[in-house]
């Protein structure tokens, strides 16, 4: 038997359609995205027939099924999704896209209308907080910590000191 990738499994509420509609969302947001199968319920429960069990989808290359299995298990910020964006357009836009009808966080962190947690990071950020020069680092780190969307020219001037 062949392994086919790693799907990350996620799990919503319940609430009907959530996880297809979910999909859908993932799939207009990201490039490199399809939607996949949908599985439903059938007279085998647990719940009535007709409503989408399983949902897979691929968004930005990445593998997903969307579970609709209730309200036992809820997002949480223990796992989240980084998304590593080129410049200030792309921050702008995934966090205009997936911010809309969610809630934003501190850092470049926050959470879509599903409530699936994301950090929207601009590249070389890791590389500036993580600079061996404590004084580049602290500044970075000073300016992330005052951002929600993070503002990639901000970062820059606090790294040169600027």
């Amino acid at each position: 038997m062949v392994a086919k990738g790693f799907p990350t499994c996620l799990w919503f509420d319940g609430q009907a359609e959530e996880a297809a509609e979910a999909a859908e969302h993932y799939v207009s947001v990201f490039k490199d995205s399809k939607p996949g199968r949908i599985g439903r319920y059938t007279e085998a429960g647990p719940g009535p027939a007709g409503p989408a069990m399983v949902v897979e989808f691929e968004a930005n290359g990445q593998r997903f099924v969307g579970l609709n299995g209730g309200p036992e298990f809820t997002f949480s910020e223990a796992i989240s999704f980084q998304i590593h964006c080129a410049g200030q357009d792309e921050v702008d836009y995934y966090w205009g896209r997936l911010s809309e009808g969610g809630s934003e966080g501190p850092c470049g962190w926050l959470k879509d209308k599903y409530g699936v947690s994301w950090q929207v990071v601009p590249d070389g950020l890791v590389e500036m907080l993580g600079d061996p020069d404590p004084e580049k680092a602290g500044r970075t780190t000073e300016a992330m910590f005052s951002m929600s969307e993070l503002d990639v020219a901000a970062l820059q001037k606090a790294y040169a000191g600027e």
